[in-house]
């Protein structure tokens, strides 16, 4: 008996990179925008050659775009928002770039589009922005090329779409009755915003429904008569806890879509189990449902519920092979799995991936592998191996992925004896900052003559000696260049580090670093996650050396820069042997020691940034309460060692952090730093409503945009942020780091910061 074998997506950045490098090329005019497309297009084709090589029924098509599957979807609908009225000059490649970006050639530069995490992943999404009177022009032909392009494999084709209701879902209303002609983001204002993180989220974009069923319905058409037969439908939504008027969303959807014999719709669903919505997504009139077997917890047999509800004339895909780990899969336990559910289902089963493989390395074989991890590993081309295998029943016993669990890790963990008023106070008698002092987020750029030093010293042609002496030169750099800036609390600039989770991890005890497991976080920024293999302690301290020395250099504050523990352990890949929860706590002892030695160095401000503090929060919230517990704890424990004179800052990256303010109060940072930029002020407004009582630091720049803003934009945030915060607990700083950007553009943007904080500073002091 055969059984179809697909995945949801495969990594679309290439082996090596390329697609980043053609991207990046190209912004920068060196490349024609055909040049670059041959470049993207021969990565497109590497990817499914791999599911060619791997034997896999279908080729998955639609998957593979150039910045992010939402974003395409959105200028496929024709659903510009109005402030890039430019982008009509462009093509819809580069209409995505403009929307993601905020800049295109022969355009005037605009703020982009809000950037927010992808469920509980560390990618990023475009969010799209929807007109209260949205009309969708549609233009579906870029993917209609995509087909014609795989037709010459001569293989089965599936192609991919957004859902839907989860692009509805995710999308928010933008009322452009309520601003200006002016392209500033700070200036739109919201009508609705339906993070999936809100289960009761305003229904505001479900009036939308009416407008995009005739668009879907063409679609479907034009795809029949393409000759297609499978059309993935990725609704992820339905893992949620949805309203009511969503659930009812589904039914009416649905009933209205599936209306021709010719095409079958596969409603595909990944990152938890259906719970609650069950009932819903297996009586949906649709060819079949794929579900995600892989999160489910320990012992609960989930899937076998989906089987006995599933009508017996649907396909049901089992996402057996984990998306998200780069852990090889035990394919003797899956099998038992795959012959259960065989039993039921027949040639109704489909076996697949729980998720795209768009969250791992894309392949091993450039990798070369410490023997204690060796035949442990499976990055995305791996994985489509094993799903192969299982079904094919080609199943062997892998004895190196079976191992007895460690002796379970515990923690008691520890808090600053002083409350936040004792401390705050302490501080500022200490530190004598100027009202509503200056500062960044931690890096800046990361110049070629950085990256050129690395490299050297990585191949072995430059010593240690050589290496620390160019580090050095650039961190001097930093603190000139700040100093002339005129900022208040400077940084060293992290021109030694990578990347802030890989940095620690080389220097951490229980951590692999491979030399080719990128994965891409948005666009062309792709990150390195480290892989956790064992128990992890702190050898030596890290960072010492690095903040002492730029403290030398200036009479001003050096903050002393560090990644919390939840932010490295959710952007690295968990070990299959412990709970998340050791783990985190682990890390936080080691952070604690070195809050505790850069203290004794003479470090004033210590930051622990955990851009990633929401990112691992369980999607459900019957889940959340131990995530919080554990999550908290460990951020508390690393900055337990600072004394009440030492003031802790904290960094939080684009994410939705609405529903977790008393989580964020609890962890009791002296300052927080935070993105306001792209997602305008309603976030400080959260903080406002709950009494935020420490001290906060409004990003009043967007870093991930190459347009320079200039000082009335930033007043906007700065003004609305005083609204909501006592002047003396104000700080003012960028979104994120600068290590993207180039000292062109950071100097431009910092003058424009500090220029309007003086500004408004001078104001306040003379009122």
């Amino acid at each position: 008996m055969t059984i179809q074998t697909h995945i949801l997506g495969y990594p679309r950045i290439g082996v090596k990179r390329e697609l980043k490098f053609a991207e990046e090329a190209y912004w920068r005019g060196e490349n024609s925008q055909d040049e670059f497309l041959e470049k993207a297009y021969a990565v497109e084709a590497a990817n499914w050659q791999s599911q060619v090589n791997a034997g896999l029924s279908f080729l998955t098509v639609g998957d593979f775009v150039f910045y992010d599957s939402i974003l395409a979807h959105t200028v496929r609908l024709g659903a510009i928002p109005k402030r890039f009225n430019e982008a009509s000059k462009l093509n819809q490649i580069d209409q995505q770039f403009y929307l993601a970006r905020g800049r295109a050639p022969d355009c005037t530069d605009v703020a982009a589009l809000e950037m927010t995490k992808w469920f509980d992943t560390n990618y990023h999404y475009l969010v799209p922005e929807l007109d209260p009177a949205q009309i969708f022009n549609a233009d579906f032909s870029d993917l209609f090329r995509q087909i014609e392009r795989a037709k010459k494999y001569n293989k089965p084709l599936k192609v991919v779409v957004p859902g839907l209701l989860t692009f509805l879902y995710l999308s928010r209303v933008v009322d452009d009755k309520k601003t200006t002609d002016a392209p500033n983001l700070k200036k739109h204002t919201c009508e609705c915003s339906t993070h999936y993180t809100d289960a009761n989220t305003n229904i505001a974009t479900i009036k939308f429904i009416d407008a995009l069923i005739p668009v879907y319905s063409k679609l479907f058409d034009d795809l029949a008569a393409y000759g297609i037969e499978y059309v993935q439908i990725d609704e992820p939504i339905l893992v949620l806890d949805l309203a009511p008027e969503w659930q009812s969303a589904f039914e009416r959807v649905y009933n209205l879509l599936q209306r021709r014999d010719s095409l079958k719709l596969i409603v595909t669903t990944y990152f938890e189990t259906l719970a609650a919505n069950l009932n819903l997504a297996v009586n949906l009139p649709v060819a079949g449902l794929h579900i995600d077997i892989t999160r489910e917890k320990s012992g609960d047999f989930f899937w076998k519920k989906v089987i006995d509800q599933l009508p017996t004339h649907k396909i049901l895909s089992l996402g057996v092979i984990n998306g998200r780990s780069v852990w090889a899969s035990d394919l003797v336990k899956l099998d038992e799995i795959v012959k259960t559910a065989q039993k039921s289902l027949g040639e109704r089963l489909w076996l697949s991936t729980g998720c795209s493989l768009l969250h791992v390395p894309v392949d091993l074989k450039s990798e070369t592998i410490p023997d204690e991890i060796d035949g442990k590993l499976a990055f995305a081309r791996q994985k489509l191996d094993e799903l192969v295998a299982l079904a094919s029943g080609y199943i062997y016993i892998n004895e190196k992925i079976t191992r007895a669990a460690d002796k379970a890790f515990d923690l008691v963990g520890q808090s600053r004896l002083e409350n936040f008023a004792s401390r705050f106070k302490a501080q500022h008698a200490k530190l004598n900052l100027p009202l509503i002092p200056t500062t960044t987020i931690g890096s800046f750029p990361q110049t070629a003559e950085i990256r050129a030093a690395r490299a050297a010293w990585n191949k072995g042609n430059l010593s240690d000696a050589d290496y620390e002496t160019a580090m050095k030169q650039e961190i001097a750099y930093t603190i000139k260049e700040q100093e002339n800036l005129g900022l208040d609390v400077l940084v060293h600039g992290e021109a030694e580090r990578t990347d802030m989770v890989e940095y620690f991890a080389g220097l951490l005890d229980g951590f692999w670093l491979s030399k080719f497991g990128w994965v891409q976080s948005y666009g062309s920024r792709c990150v390195r996650p480290p892989i956790i293999v064992g128990d992890i302690t702190r050898p030596k301290a890290m960072t010492v050396k690095w903040i002492q020395y730029a403290n030398t250099l200036t009479d001003k504050i050096v903050k002393g820069m560090l990644t919390g523990p939840v932010t490295i352990l959710n952007w690295s890949f968990p070990p299959a042997h412990r709970t998340r929860r050791e783990v985190c706590l682990q890390l936080a002892e080691a952070i604690r020691q070195e809050v505790s030695d850069l203290q004794d160095a003479g470090i004033e401000i210590i930051q622990i940034d955990e851009a990633a503090f929401r990112e691992g929060l369980p999607l459900r919230r019957t889940d959340r309460a131990k995530y919080w517990d554990w999550a908290v704890k460990s951020f508390k424990h690393c900055s337990s060692s600072a004394n009440i004179e030492t003031q802790i800052h904290t960094h939080m990256c684009y994410s939705d952090f609405k529903d977790c303010l008393p989580e964020i109060i609890a962890m009791d940072a002296d300052v927080i730093t935070i993105e306001t930029s792209r997602s305008g002020l309603q976030l400080l407004e959260v903080f406002h409503q709950q009494s935020y009582p420490n001290a906060i630091g409004p990003g009043v720049y967007d870093i991930h945009s190459p347009r320079t803003p200039d000082a009335e934009d930033m007043r906007i945030v700065i003004d609305g942020a005083l609204k909501s915060i006592p002047a003396e607990r104000l700080w003012i700083n960028p979104d994120c780091g600068l290590k993207t950007r180039n000292w062109v553009e950071t100097k431009a943007a910092l003058t424009e910061l500090v220029k309007m904080a003086k500004q408004v500073r001078k104001e306040l002091e003379t009122t």
